[in-house]
């Protein structure tokens, strides 16, 4: 699950640094995804570990981080949206990106966590 994990790391980076620079933003609130990505492809070198405590402590961490984002991320899109007022479009669709790469990640890892307490109780 680390190299998936380095994965969506990297994908993160390239979607906050897309919209950045892509867009000519100033603001750096576009560059949140790219701080997630880093976040977890730090830890997810850090669980890339043969010892399976250590694994488990940062995927863990990483799940929690992807979790928060995509909380984050859908929260302010949802906010965005129902607002009442026109939200930025280029900002919505980089947070919706964000909050389904994260939703995606975090149910990669919910299974992977869930297959591994059934082997073990095997």
């Amino acid at each position: 699950m680390a190299k998936v994990t380095l994965v969506f790391a990297v994908l993160l980076i390239a979607l906050g640094l897309g919209f950045y620079l892509g867009t000519g933003s100033k603001a750096p609130t576009a560059l949140i995804p790219t701080w997630f990505g880093v976040a977890l492809g730090l830890f997810g070198i850090l669980a890339n570990s043969p010892e399976a405590s250590r694994r488990k402590l940062f995927m863990h961490i990483n799940v929690t981080i992807g979790l928060l984002g995509f909380l984050g991320a859908a929260g302010r899109a949802i906010y965005a949206i129902t607002s009442g007022h026109s939200p930025d479009q280029v900002a919505v669709t980089a947070q919706l990106l964000m909050a389904g790469l994260l939703l995606i990640y975090v149910i990669l890892c919910i299974r992977s966590f869930i297959a591994a307490r059934r082997a073990r109780l095997v």
